[in-house]
């Protein structure tokens, strides 16, 4: 069949996006990569711009492990051994020793009894929250939590849900009162690092205040955090937002997708919860594991970044982080300041949003410009990452090539 009525309306709803400005558009693909060399940090090169070198500063990858020369080893060996995909579903012989090992390396690493690893964090949050969420729950999330939660609360169909301004603690206690009698369970969601702006939910803020209201609910008031951004990032010993906060919640997702520089998502929880997880996450029973080259790789890094050596490149994480947050700042650009390395350069205009990383582009830098609907309108932004595989010199570029630009248009 030409399907030439159903492509009618699909390019319909494309030229929409694309005359309101909020079409993705097409990728840039990367076919290149130099490793660091001197004071250059990686240089990254785009299909059809020739040998022009770029340094990217919209990658995830925040203790620059993916390119090390010790990490790609222990991919390797572990691809060798076990082949390259892990061939089935985790209860149909799909798990592998290095899966339950990364498993309980990272329940020891964030101090809890079980974890669970899901293909991607994504896929974490869609399984957590459609499982642990019952039609006699209420569902708290704070406004600016990420997709995959929004996603996972309306895949769940709770009795009912309310949202609460951003960080606004008040206005979140008092919807934790309103549900008093309403549900035999409270699910209260929140993102640990904010990762449109690089901010954080005050994790102990959060718990204190459920601790005066779990005796209200028969099913207890359960506090999930998505800490993707957080782990391996924040905090003295990248531990994320609880680390940093001194909050612990009951459930806490993270990411091998950043900071450990592989791919894959995970729980850490108390074991009844895990257990319970494997039975009923559909995203987990229903999906291929991460390889164990992956999982390998994980634990490597996870190793290196519980070591002195660890600690010392969070520390120049956190460094690079000030001065390039320092830099923006003292040529009046607006900016949300956290140690963390995500850095957003507040814009709050899409046209001139789009003119800032065109500039940036065409000057060697490649980084993100978030409009409409991923942002709130007047919260246009650029956002920077920072990475450990950044240099101080790579820093200073990029801000010679932002003084630049505010030079010739204001």
């Amino acid at each position: 069949m030409p399907l030439d009525r159903f492509k009618k309306v699909l390019e319909g709803e494309l030229n929409e996006l694309r005359e309101k400005g909020t079409a993705k558009g097409k990728e840039l693909i990367i076919t290149k990569v130099k490793k660091p060399e001197g004071d250059r940090g990686p240089r990254y090169y785009l299909k059809g711009f020739g040998e022009k070198e770029f340094i990217r500063m919209n990658s995830n990858s925040y203790l620059g492990m993916a390119l090390r020369e010790d990490i790609i080893e222990v991919e390797e060996k572990a691809a060798r051994e076990f082949g390259v995909g892990p061939g089935a579903v985790r209860f149909i012989n799909g798990t592998y020793k290095a899966h339950r090992d990364l498993e309980k390396k990272l329940a020891n690493f964030h101090g809890r009894e079980d974890a669970i690893i899901f293909s991607a964090a994504y896929a974490t949050m869609i399984g957590t929250l459609t499982a642990l969420i019952s039609k006699d729950t209420i569902v708290i999330s704070d406004e600016l939590n990420h997709n995959c939660i929004i996603n996972a609360i309306r895949l769940s169909r709770p009795t009912d849900k309310a949202i609460y301004k951003h960080l606004d603690m008040k206005e979140m206690e008092e919807q934790i009162k309103s549900a008093i009698g309403r549900a035999k369970r409270i699910v209260l969601v929140t993102d640990g690092i904010f990762s449109m702006r690089g901010d954080y939910a005050p994790l102990n803020e959060i718990m204190d205040i459920v601790k005066k209201y779990d005796d209200k609910f028969e099913e207890n008031i359960i506090v999930v955090a998505d800490d993707s951004h957080g782990v391996g990032a924040f905090g003295k010993t990248g531990r994320g937002t609880e680390e940093y906060t001194g909050g612990r919640v009951d459930v806490l997702i993270g990411t091998l997708g950043k900071a450990f520089g592989v791919n894959g998502g995970y729980v850490v929880s108390d074991e009844t919860i895990t257990t319970y997880l494997r039975e009923k996450a559909i995203t987990y029973v229903y999906s291929n594991p991460i390889t164990v080259a992956e999982a390998a790789t994980a634990l490597k890094v996870i190793e290196f970044l519980d070591s002195e050596n660890g600690r010392k490149r969070l520390e120049y994480l956190r460094e690079l982080t000030k001065r390039f947050e320092s830099g923006l700042k003292s040529m009046g650009y607006e900016i949300i300041e956290s140690e963390h390395p995500i850095v957003p350069l507040m814009v709050r205009d899409t046209k001139r949003t789009s003119d800032i990383v065109k500039f940036l582009l065409e000057n060697g830098v490649l980084a993100t410009g978030l409009n409409y609907p991923v942002v709130p309108k007047g919260d246009e932004e650029i956002r920077f990452q920072i990475n450990a595989d950044h240099t101080p010199s790579d820093i200073d570029y990029v801000l010679d090539v932002l003084k630049r630009y505010k030079e010739q248009n204001g």
